[in-house]
This record gives structure tokens, C-alpha cells and sequence, in this order.
């Protein structure tokens, strides 16, 4: 009997260990793969724009911010580890400054990557003026998209207030200052101021659009809502299909883009 040497089993459990330090590194480097390929869809990073655009820092279950947008857009085009970019659109539109902020970050990761837009149920009003930036954009047969133009709501609750015995006076400095109030209807003038403001930001939002997507004027400035297959007719979309399929559209550009 050989009594084995204290050198030779410290070596043993050497190599034990860095034998476990390998198989550990595989494991770590798997798993950082499988996040990856899981999260971003082999190089294809999906950002989400759903419910009502307005500008801020935030997301909720109705309503997304054009900084919270934007700053993902930013991100996914700044990492090296991603080669496009789906923008997943389920939105009835918003403000146009929250639009066109998000299309500033779009227009940036452009520079960078491909961007591709894929429509859910509704891309509609601003969500279509940011959808109109993409490198190319799909819809379902039944998207709803479209629906180019302004509106400005006013309220005149003046009748109720008067039932319920209100008196409201304004004491202001100027004529226009409490424009929109509830407690009366718009004056001639304001209704002209207001005209204005909505033919102008209507004006810039259909001119890009047009610029974008190559589209008659007459086809879209009555502002109605366009089925998918009739957006595709129009030029307003450029394929039908799912997320899938903008997926796969957007792996097909990032290759012919090296």
C-alpha cells in the first residue's frame, strides 16, 4: 500500500477547480447568449410604443411619454450588440410634439441601424406621423392606421354652470387668455386663432408625411382611419404581416446594410 503524497492531491483538487471555473464561464456565457437571443430577437431589438403620446418620461398602461420612447430608441441604437429595430406601434396617436420628439430619437437611430415599424391593432394620427419615419413599416390586414390630421376639442359647459346657479367672472390681461375656458363657448376671434394653430401643425404633419411616404394628399387629408390592406394600397404601409414578420424584415436590411 501506497500512502498517495499531501503535493499530488492539492494538484488534483487544482484541477478539479479550474475544471469547475470552465464549466461554470460555459454556463455564465450560455446563459448571456440565451438572454440576449431572447430579448432581442437575434440582434433585433423590439421597443414598444402603446396607448396615448404625450411628451414626458413615463409608461403606463394607456399612455407612453416621447422621452421614455425616445430614450429606448437612443439606447438600442447606441449597443453594439444590436443590429435593428422593430417598433412595436399599438397607439391612437397623441400630441404632435410628443410625435415629433419621438421622431427626432428615430431619426438618430437611423443613422445608426435600421428601424422598422410593425402596427398592432391601431397606428393612427401621431402614431402614424412617427410610423412614417421608419425604414419600412408592416401592418395587419385589419390595422388600423391612417387618420392624418389635427383636432383641438373645446368645451362649453356655460348652459350647466347657469342651471347649477355659477357666475364666473374672468378678470385677465389679454383677450385670448382664458381661450378654451368651459364657463363659455369661443369667441369669433378665438375660433380663427384656433383654425390657425390646427391648419398649421396639420400642414407640417401632412407635408412629412408625404415627404416620407410618397403620398398623394388628396388620399389621406380628410383624416380618416385606413384599413391595413388599404393603407398598403395607398402607400401608407409598405407589407402585411405580424411582429414575426417585421422581424424578419429587419434582420433581411441590417445584412444588406453590411
Amino acid at each position: 500500500m501506497t500512502i498517495p503524497s499531501p503535493l499530488s492531491h492539492r494538484a488534483g483538487m487544482k484541477w478539479l477547480l479550474i475544471i469547475l471555473a470552465g464549466l461554470l464561464l460555459v454556463i455564465v456565457v450560455f446563459a448571456v447568449v440565451f438572454f440576449f437571443m431572447a430579448n432581442t430577437h437575434a440582434g433585433v431589438k423590439v421597443i414598444r410604443m402603446e396607448g396615448t403620446l404625450s411628451t414626458g418620461d413615463f409608461s403606463t398602461a394607456d399612455s407612453v411619454g416621447s422621452e421614455y420612447v425616445g430614450n429606448q430608441l437612443r439606447e438600442a441604437a447606441d449597443d453594439p450588440t444590436v443590429n435593428a429595430i422593430v417598433l412595436r406601434v399599438d397607439s391612437p396617436g397623441g400630441t404632435p410634439a410628443a410625435a415629433e420628439e419621438i421622431i427626432g430619437d428615430m431619426e438618430y437611430a437611423k443613422t445608426k441601424k435600421p428601424v422598422v415599424v410593425s402596427m398592432g391593432d391601431m397606428a393612427t394620427s401621431a402614431a402614424y406621423y412617427v410610423s412614417a419615419h421608419a425604414n419600412k413599416i408592416y401592418a395587419d390586414p385589419d390595422t388600423l392606421t391612417g387618420a392624418v390630421g389635427v383636432i383641438w376639442i373645446f368645451t362649453d359647459m356655460s348652459g350647466a354652470l347657469n342651471q347649477e346657479g355659477y357666475n364666473i367672472t374672468d378678470v385677465k390681461s389679454g383677450a385670448f387668455k382664458d381661450m378654451g375656458t368651459t364657463s363659455r363657448a369661443l369667441s369669433p376671434s378665438e375660433q380663427v386663432y384656433a383654425q390657425q394653430i390646427v391648419n398649421e401643425s396639420f400642414n407640417r404633419f401632412i407635408n412629412d408625411v408625404m415627404t416620407q411616404r410618397m403620398i398623394a394628399r388628396s388620399d389621406i387629408d380628410d383624416g380618416r382611419v385606413i384599413r391595413g390592406e388599404d393603407a398598403l394600397k395607398l402607400n401608407l404601409v409598405d407589407q402585411l404581416g405580424n411582429l414575426n414578420d417585421a422581424i424578419a424584415g429587419a434582420q433581411q436590411l441590417a445584412e444588406q446594410r453590411k
